[in-house]
């Protein structure tokens, strides 16, 4: 691991969620700008921060520099989720129950508030935590503690509508599987698909790990091939579902000791995919192909890409697809590479664009990457 390649920036506050803002997919430029936010703090801010040169004279100086705050914003309750609208707009939500819609003024480097929904996650007689939101301009949809899914709008006030039971446990994190089509992962191991065009409350699949339900925290869609999703839950395990085969995962894998609290294929390079842990360990798994070829070209019924202790993710064709989902460990085609200098307190959450990584922690530290090899 390059050492040098990670710059550590102490912020004295615990770190919740950290996201890069978009950049425009026909650039070729590299992520400068993140949010955070952050929870457990005697008072939570979302914060938005450079990696850019700020004018230093050359590349490796820039590549040296710390992040540097450029704004921030108290927010009411912990940042439980965040997720980039757009360019100029964050959403947060809250344990309060709370879902607002932060905008970044980045001629003034100031924040304000753009839209909020007040305690719409909520128990007959409490708030209940707004636990994780996924964006598609202008939609916004959100699931929370209370069993809810709800949808939004950025340009309307009102809720667009409300699953009202969609679970009777704890929803901790959505995913968009389609544009009209969301995953869900909840305290029980499940994985459920929703089709938002139908009226139905009900799923339209569920999926399951066998056992002992573990809760499910977190969960990612291959970005190419749609029916491949990645989730990591309570113990530590990476599990890669095909959802249109079977109502189980296809593979386990050990990734970390203790709950696994994000997991993220790359976005351009699915061959690579990033997991993180309370056990203080940011995970970067990779195919390796041993090969030339782009992995997109490379097929076969033998190329394993599975093994008990490591897996990676693989853009491209179907016979490649079907091959690291098929488990056999035998070939070793898979490596793992721990990202960070050492051991921490827990690594809550991670966001990786381009060859730029950043991740939050416990340890009240923000980590950057700039040299991620993809």
């Amino acid at each position: 691991m390059c050492e040098k390649c990670v710059n550590a920036k102490y912020v004295s506050q615990k770190i919740s969620k950290t996201r890069w803002r978009p950049v425009s997919h026909s650039s070729l430029q590299q992520p400068d700008i993140f949010a955070t936010g952050s929870w457990d703090n005697e008072d939570n801010k979302i914060s938005f921060w450079s990696i850019g040169n700020h004018g230093s004279s050359g590349m490796d100086e820039g590549f040296e520099g710390d992040p540097q705050l450029l704004c921030e914003h108290k927010h009411d309750g912990d940042v439980l989720d965040l997720q980039f609208l757009d360019q100029d707009r964050i959403v947060t939500t809250s344990s309060t129950g709370a879902v607002t819609i932060f905008r970044h003024h980045q001629n003034s480097q100031t924040i304000s508030v753009s839209q909020r929904w007040p305690r719409v996650h909520r128990y007959p007689c409490d708030n209940a935590p707004c636990t994780g939101v996924v964006c598609s301009s202008p939609e916004i949809v959100t699931v929370g503690e209370d069993g809810k899914i709800i949808v939004f709008r950025a340009d309307q006030e009102g809720v667009i509508r409300v699953i009202e039971n969609a679970d009777s446990s704890t929803i901790h994190a959505v995913t968009y599987l389609r544009t009209t089509e969301i995953l869900t992962v909840n305290s029980i191991g499940q994985l459920k698909l929703w089709d938002l065009r139908q009226q139905s409350n009900s799923p339209s699949q569920i999926l399951s790990l066998s056992g002992d339900r573990l809760p499910l925290h977190c969960v990612d869609r291959h970005p190419n091939q749609q029916h491949i999703v990645a989730t990591g839950g309570q113990d530590g395990m990476l599990c890669v579902w095909d959802v249109r085969q079977g109502s189980t995962p296809f593979s386990l894998m050990e990734a970390h000791s203790a709950e696994m609290w994000e997991v993220h294929f790359h976005p351009t390079n699915p061959d690579h995919l990033f997991t993180c842990s309370e056990d203080g360990s940011l995970l970067h798994w990779e195919t390796s192909t041993h090969s030339d070829m782009p992995s997109f070209l490379q097929g076969g019924r033998n190329n394993s890409m599975i093994s008990r202790s490591a897996m990676a993710p693989a853009g491209g064709n179907q016979s490649l697809i079907s091959t690291w989902l098929s488990g056999d460990s035998s070939k070793g085609r898979l490596e793992t590479t721990h990202m960070l200098p050492s051991q921490t307190l827990s690594v809550n959450s991670l966001d990786v664009l381009g060859q730029c990584l950043v991740c939050g922690t416990d340890g009240e530290a923000i980590f950057v990457n700039r040299q991620v090899p993809v």
